[in-house]
């Protein structure tokens, strides 16, 4: 009797839908992690660990925007321009002699401008997801380009000093901010899905949105919050990068729309909507950065990085859609005639 009792918290947490896949992806965590560490012990090192979790945080971040949106069955191609628009346009603010705070303040307006037209395309005006973000994909990555003549920015300056050391260079109790930022959105937004009423409309959407529309559900609202989410944390990416690097370079988030989708769907999240946790974006973000930095030790060239990459993000969506939809890849429907 007692040996059950002490079985309930476990499979109460294996029970949670999608959980199975997490901690199956989180065994493949550690495997990797080890592996590299006895390739090269380097990898275990205490400075390692500390500049791995800094390139885990705004991987993580982004990819909590992408899951959110994935879960309503949707997709985001944005965010990497978002990220652009916002170093840009605060790293031109400051250099121009704009005080640090009031620059994010616009660069977050901006970007959550971007956020609304984003689900307004996609919810109100029913655009296909992929074209309507692919659009402001370009808008965004446009606005990038022209907020400084085509320009990459000078140092946003010693005044922005603290704005630097907030975002990425400071430490509070021996943790580099950075992480902070990551865990403190991680918390805030994870509450906000599983523990709120928007959060469940958000999986029912993704589920059924024909039902979810019946059930009384804001379809507008609730996806229009989702792609909010995904252009804050971009925004918030963005200031990382700006403050890591003390300038803009208008190609600052390349790629970082595919590095999202990784995040999310390498841990668990499905791209047919209704289903993730964003305790598997935190184990695929952490997979993405392992590769990255375990295979940049092991002197492999960033192509080889990129096509490993690319192989797990193809096969994590084809193991998805295979469990998802119960069918043989390839099988043909057999027609009876009549």
């Amino acid at each position: 009797m007692s040996g059950e009792f002490k079985m309930n918290p476990f499979k109460k947490v294996v029970s949670i839908r999608g959980m199975g896949q997490v901690l199956t992806v989180a065994v493949g965590l550690v495997v990797l992690y080890v592996a590299f560490g006895i390739m090269n012990p380097v990898f275990f090192s205490s400075r390692n660990i500390a500049n791995l979790l800094r390139q885990i945080a705004p991987i993580l971040l982004i990819g909590i925007g992408q899951s959110y949106v994935l879960i309503t069955g949707n997709i985001d191609l944005s965010i990497g321009s978002l990220v652009g628009m916002s170093c840009m346009i605060s790293a031109t603010l400051m250099s121009k002699g704009v005080n640090p705070w009031i620059a994010v303040v616009v660069t977050l307006i901006c970007c959550l401008i971007i956020g609304v037209l984003n689900g307004m395309l996609v919810s109100f005006f029913q655009l296909p997801p992929f074209i309507a973000t692919l659009g402001t994909m370009t808008i965004a990555r446009g606005i990038a380009q022209i907020v400084n003549g085509n320009y990459n920015t000078d140092s946003i300056g010693d005044a922005a000093e603290g704005f630097r050391d907030f975002f990425y260079y400071g430490k509070t109790f021996g943790v580099f901010n950075t992480i902070w930022i990551a865990v403190v959105l991680w918390l805030i937004f994870n509450f906000y899905l599983m523990r709120t009423r928007t959060g469940r409309h958000i999986y029912a959407i993704g589920s059924n949105i024909d039902a979810a529309r019946l059930s009384g559900v804001n379809v507008v609202s609730t996806t229009t919050k989702a792609y909010v989410v995904s252009a804050f944390v971009s925004c918030v990416v963005g200031l990382i990068t700006c403050a890591t690097s003390g300038m803009g370079t208008m190609d600052s988030g390349n790629m970082y729309e595919m590095y999202a989708v990784a995040a999310s769907v390498i841990g668990g999240v499905s791209t047919l909507g209704g289903q993730g946790l964003l305790f598997g974006t935190v184990i695929g973000a952490s997979i993405w950065s392992v590769l990255q930095n375990g295979l940049q030790f092991a002197g492999a060239p960033v192509a080889i990085r990129n096509i490993v990459i690319g192989i797990i993000v193809i096969l994590s969506v084809l193991l998805d859609i295979i469990i998802r939809s119960g069918k043989h890849i390839g099988r043909k429907k057999t027609v009876t005639a009549v």
